[in-house]
């Protein structure tokens, strides 16, 4: 609820795949900042960056933040990639969702599994 409120206009996350499952769901485009272990991966896995362990500066990410929330077409570009992959990834989960089959048939599975260990 809180990433969906209308004032947040962004997010700064350390890289983790659940905090790219909330920011992608809340339609929100988001700035990352991976910390230690598979962040690294996951973010490279999103934007295609290189690794880097370097820490960050105050002016780098106000800079960051800045850009993000600016008005320049880019920005906003970005903005609205964003809100299309939440929609997107809204709809996955939804009843007739894209995700529905997938789900019920690692629920069969996993009842077939059950019934076969009793």
């Amino acid at each position: 609820m809180i990433l969906e409120h209308p004032a947040v206009g962004g997010q700064v996350i350390h890289c983790g795949w659940n905090s790219f499952l909330e920011g992608v769901t809340a339609g929100l485009p988001m700035i990352t900042w991976p910390i230690f272990a598979e962040q690294f991966y996951h973010e490279k896995f999103v934007t295609e960056t290189e690794e880097t362990k370097e820490v960050m500066k105050r002016e780098d990410i106000e800079k960051a933040v800045k850009f993000l929330l600016g008005s320049e077409e880019e920005a906003a570009e970005m903005r609205n990639r964003a809100r299309e992959l939440g929609n997107a990834a809204r709809k996955a989960v939804e009843n007739s969702g894209s995700s529905q089959p997938n789900f019920m048939g690692l629920i069969n599975e996993l009842k077939s599994l059950k019934s076969k260990r009793n």
